[in-house]
């Protein structure tokens, strides 16, 4: 299946390098993003949308929401009758749908891990393209990460924790590293401490039933080390900092459609 993007920012970069088995092609009105995508993810460019869509057996809107309506308004006619997958935040599939009255719409938001094939992508349950298409895009992105299926009406919760989340990680790592710095590390070693316990941490939760507030009261010795560095975190807000961040990020998600 030829799979177009329209777009090859970030997110569409880390999907087209991360698919397997499936020709990919884009389009973007920036010639230097064409070329990065041509040159390091083998990816077939076009001159116009227009062209990327003829080709394409389903196409994925990765432009901002705020230039999504002007992008494929003039691709109604091209798109007719083909699955088109969304990744932009905030745009429902009944308004897609009002957009690309005669394309079948699935609405998806992955994130960037999918570059190094270990994205989280939801796609909205209420996704008007058929079993089979359905079956294709998850086995797509099945490719670059773990898929799940969620109410549309959750994808702005979705966006909020997995999206836009690797953004905190990275802050967190990025503290953490600099934390070890200023403990006389040098800048590799903390870095690498930092990244492998945050990968390690995560493969925990997954793999096992354990809730991740037993994993932390497992690190966490009486009179130890950790449970004083823990208290800090509590005194400084660091999970309600990370909801209210998160809460945040919903919200102007739900914004951006209107």
């Amino acid at each position: 299946m030829n799979i177009g993007f329209i777009g090859a920012g970030n997110m569409a970069s880390a999907m087209m390098k991360g698919i397997k088995g499936h020709p990919v092609g884009c389009f973007d009105i920036a010639s230097a993003m064409m070329k990065k995508a041509e040159e390091q993810y083998n990816a077939k460019t076009f001159v116009s949308a227009e062209d990327l869509c003829a080709w394409a057996d389903l196409v994925v809107l990765a432009v901002k929401p705020q230039v999504l309506p002007d992008a494929v308004n003039p691709l109604a006619d091209v798109l007719a009758g083909k699955p088109v997958v969304s990744i932009a935040p905030g745009f429902t599939i009944e308004k897609l749908s009002s957009l690309l009255p005669q394309s079948r719409i699935c609405r998806v938001m992955p994130n960037t891990p999918a570059m190094v094939g270990e994205g989280m992508i939801a796609i909205a349950e209420e996704s008007t393209v058929s079993t089979n298409e359905m079956c294709i895009i998850e086995d797509i992105f099945s490719s670059v990460g773990r898929v799940v299926t969620v109410k549309e009406k959750q994808i702005d919760a979705v966006t909020a924790i997995s999206g836009s989340g690797p953004a905190y990680v990275f802050m967190m790592i990025e503290a953490l590293t600099d934390a070890g710095v200023r403990e006389g590390l040098s800048y590799p070693v903390a870095k690498e401490l930092a990244a492998q316990t945050v990968l390690g941490s995560a493969k925990m939760v997954l793999e096992s039933e354990i809730h991740p507030a037993d994993l932390k009261n497992r690190v966490c010795s009486p009179a130890g080390t950790t449970i004083d560095a823990v208290a800090v975190l509590e005194q400084r807000g660091f999970r309600s900092a990370l909801m209210d961040a998160a809460h945040v990020c919903a919200e102007k998600s739900r914004s951006m459609g209107k």
